[in-house]
């Protein structure tokens, strides 16, 4: 039963969050039209961007539910903390995935304004991560999330070591 809410719990926070990140203020911005005349390549990037960071979006929401027993929102945390699958290369990968999105659309569409709006939300979610989540990740999970920390960078994907632990 503890995963089923969990389960509920990310699909809402999910349509809440990214949802409104990643597609209700872009389309308030742009309207999801196009702007200018992207190059055809730019414009496959900005599809494969969407497409990526939407899956990295599921899979993590995903792994959230199945190894943390918990949702990715400060009001129904995980059990346990969440290292595996795409968190051995990165702390943040749902925001790198937002971020990929919106990047997308900014390229698909041509839109400039997007590009500026993805930069605000990297600000945003890097205040975040500084202010709340990783002081609030150090209480709750002591000295496994320091270790954790000081293996896996926040930002910037990069494969374990292989003398480190996932």
């Amino acid at each position: 039963m503890r995963r089923r809410a969990a389960a509920i719990g990310s699909a809402v926070f999910f349509v809440a969050a990214p949802g409104t990140a990643a597609g209700l203020a872009p389309w308030l911005l742009s309207r999801w039209r196009a702007g200018g005349s992207a190059m055809p390549a730019l414009r496959i990037l900005g599809g494969l961007l969407i497409a990526a960071g939407a899956l990295v979006l599921v899979t993590a929401f995903a792994r959230f539910v199945a190894e943390g027993t918990g949702t990715p929102s400060p009001t129904a945390p995980t059990e346990q903390l969440v290292v595996g699958g795409l968190y051995r290369y990165v702390r943040n990968p749902m925001y790198l995935a937002v971020l990929a999105v919106v990047l997308g659309q900014a390229l698909l569409l041509g839109r400039p304004i997007l590009l500026g709006y993805a930069l605000g939300l990297w600000a945003a979610f890097a205040a975040f991560v500084r202010g709340y989540e990783e002081p609030t990740l150090r209480r709750r999970y002591g000295e496994a999330y320091d270790a954790y920390r000081s293996r896996v960078p926040a930002w910037i994907p990069r494969a374990p070591s292989r003398t480190s632990a996932p």
